[in-house]
């Protein structure tokens, strides 16, 4: 899966003949190739996509990089030699970069170098990264029902006495073991007086009998991240828990009722909060409703308070509403969603009724 050729067509509307790409996220979404931090460059011009790195992917690039040139960085001849190349071959004016990614100091060192003129471009990336088309999707759904496998399964080790840390550490082990090539993010994993930390480090505390244990988690499948969470008992549930649980599940379904193409992301949000707001919780609801999720973790569109563009058919985002009081206890329910015509498709399975775990 590689995107070089819808990011070509995009190159007149933004002005730029073409696209530099450094930053990780954005070279595995041009290229399908993962290789680490600032080890690799990718250039899409309007007749030829570009893809370089060293001597430590090289072989790797060149069996997996598909419709672009591969070639390799030396010394002698780093990225800007090579890009200039480039610059002087298809007689390139303009280069769109990552303005929103790239360091001050990477900018002066190709702006200093190269032959042609930077123009910020983030913006063209960001676009086409929003949609997803049915691959981007596919993947998606893979990272899933390899994190829900997960879930199932660490409810098997969730009693009073076992540590926040050791769920943490079996949740990660049981993703990759059924086929995560990596996390998403390091596990949350927080229980009683933790959980109105939205993100709480996992701990050496034991779980406890009467408390709720809040796990966030999610893995990378062919690139592409999951995100869930959901919060259980152990024991018991206090009158008060169980009324903030189910507030916390009525928001997050008034929200992804509201989901829609076109709707904007704060309305989304809003409807969400109001139910939160009505039970009297509001004061403990600070985040957003939900963030775009792809290539990153956390990528456009939101759903927040201060998000007001319309969310575009085929986005990808969570809905994870949640109440956290402090000193005392938090919930937190999350699925991901697709954006859709005339509403949303929740690509989750995992039960969402309250469970209370012996």
């Amino acid at each position: 899966m590689n995107h070089f050729a819808a990011i070509r067509d995009k190159l007149g509307a933004y002005g730029v003949d073409a696209m530099l790409l450094t930053n990780e996220a954005n070279r595995f979404y041009a290229s399908g190739f993962h290789s680490a931090g600032t080890d690799g460059v990718a250039l899409v011009t309007r007749d030829q996509a570009y893809y370089w790195t060293d001597s430590r992917y090289i072989e790797a690039a060149r069996q997996q990089v598909q419709d672009a040139e591969v070639g390799l960085a030396t010394v002698g001849r780093g990225y800007a030699a090579l890009i200039n190349e480039a610059v002087a071959r298809h007689g390139l004016k303009t280069v769109g970069f990552e303005d929103e990614y790239m360091t001050v100091s990477e900018h002066k060192l190709y702006q200093d170098k190269l032959n042609a003129e930077l123009k910020g471009a983030t913006r063209l990336m960001t676009a086409l990264r929003m949609v997803k088309d049915d691959a981007e999707i596919e993947a998606l759904i893979g990272a899933q029902r390899i994190a829900e496998r997960a879930l199932s399964e660490i409810y098997h080790d969730m009693k009073a006495g076992v540590t926040e840390k050791e769920i943490a550490a079996k949740l990660t082990y049981l993703m990759l073991r059924y086929g995560a090539e990596n996390m998403s993010f390091d596990p949350i994993v927080a229980s009683g007086a933790n959980g109105s930390k939205p993100h709480a480090v996992p701990s050496d505390k034991p779980i406890a009998a009467g408390e709720f244990v809040t796990m966030d988690f999610g893995c990378i499948y062919h690139g592409y991240c999951s995100d869930m969470t959901r919060t259980v008992a152990i024991g018991y549930v206090t009158e008060e828990m169980d009324k903030v649980y189910h507030t916390v599940l009525a928001a997050q379904s008034a929200g992804i009722a509201a989901a829609k193409a076109g709707v904007s992301g704060c309305d989304v949000h809003n409807a969400a909060a109001k139910v939160i707001a009505d039970a009297g919780y509001g004061e403990y609801f600070g985040h957003g409703f939900g963030h775009g999720v792809g290539v990153e973790i956390h990528e456009s569109p939101r759903a927040s308070a201060t998000y007001k563009e319309p969310l575009p058919a085929g986005a990808v985002i969570s809905a994870e509403p949640g109440i956290y009081i402090p000193g005392r206890f938090g919930v937190r329910i999350e699925d991901v969603i697709i954006i859709k015509e005339g509403g949303c498709e929740n690509i989750h399975r995992a039960p969402k009724e309250l469970l209370v775990l012996p």
